[in-house]
């Protein structure tokens, strides 16, 4: 888990370094779990469950949370997006799948939420998923039927900010210590 950990964050450094060329970007923070350091849980499946043996969360995807100043080029963010990681795997054997690192679109310093990138190459794509409302109303701005963006889901407690456009890269989220890199304490 801890090493999956790794693996996103480095996609996460990735996709940033190609946001920075897109000019309407204007921040980039990675959200979720992979921003803090992993925890230990008991997961659902067994015997891990019945025994009640804590491992390490698991991450499943990668969140990043893109500040645009315009709506109207999603279609840009979402392409350098897929070459980013498509570079990150041919230079570094790294497999991460677009819809695997999901972008939520805000807006302004009131952190206006207003969808997600949409991972199809075209908008609309006669999916199942475009028929929510609203869906493709900005061309590649996907929405989800019932989803809220939680209000501390953008809490500085809870985020790695790593790119501020008038200050550059802020950090690289590869850098950061993992959780087990501190942690050498009992699982019980």
């Amino acid at each position: 888990m801890l090493d999956r950990q790794a693996q996103f964050r480095l996609a996460a450094d990735a996709v940033t370094a190609a946001l920075v060329e897109v000019p309407e970007v204007e921040a980039v923070a990675l959200i979720g779990s992979v921003a803090r350091p992993l925890w230990r849980e008991v997961p659902r499946f067994q015997p891990f469950r019945y025994w009640r043996i804590p491992v390490w969360h698991e991450c499943k995807d990668v969140d990043l949370a893109v500040w645009l100043d315009r709506l109207d080029r999603l279609q840009t963010v979402n392409r350098a997006r897929s070459l980013a990681l498509q570079q990150l795997f041919q230079e570094k054997q790294i497999g991460v799948a677009h819809h695997q690192l999901e972008i939520f679109i805000l807006q302004g310093e009131a952190n206006a939420y207003r969808g997600r990138l949409c991972p199809f190459s075209q908008c609309p794509k006669g999916k199942r998923e475009c028929l929510v409302p609203g869906c493709g109303r900005d061309p590649f701005l996907q929405q989800h039927a019932g989803f809220t963006l939680w209000p501390d889901a953008l809490a500085p407690d809870r985020i790695m900010r790593l790119y501020d456009r008038r200050r550059g890269i802020l950090r690289r989220a590869a850098e950061t210590p993992a959780a087990g890199q501190h942690d050498h304490g009992t699982t019980g």
